[in-house]
């Protein structure tokens, strides 16, 4: 059974930074792709980023240039960098887990569709 545990939450003022971590317990191939969502309340949950195996990298646009996505794999941990937050970056984040190949995902991989294990979540929220 694959299961995620986010933690690095909490509260930040504007212009701040969190690191998020996410620990991957249960087998993993070394090749299935990894992501971090989103979901403010309210709103559909969005893709922040998605790392390949080899580290090849993709984020939205919201996020990029602010935002990145890193793994331990030694660790089976994947981060989360959040530079320079903003009061609409408030959600809560979730790492998740697909059983397929980044190249074999939609949306470079940032379709939270195509993910099959998720974590339980972390509260990030921004005061402006």
């Amino acid at each position: 059974q694959v299961q995620l545990v986010e933690s690095g939450g909490g509260s930040v003022e504007s212009g701040g930074s969190l690191r998020l971590s996410c620990t991957v317990s249960g087998y993993i191939s070394g090749g299935n792709c990894m992501g971090w969502f989103r979901q403010a309340p309210g709103k559909a949950r969005e893709g922040g980023a998605r790392i390949r195996h080899d580290g090849d990298r993709q984020y939205s646009d919201s996020v990029k240039a602010r935002f990145t996505v890193s793994q331990d794999n030694t660790k089976n941990t994947l981060y989360l960098q959040m530079n320079s937050l903003k009061p609409e970056d408030t959600a809560m984040y979730y790492c998740a887990v697909a059983k397929q190949y980044c190249w074999q995902l939609r949306s470079n991989g940032l379709s939270g569709d195509d993910y099959h294990y998720w974590g339980q979540g972390t509260q990030v929220t921004v005061d402006s």
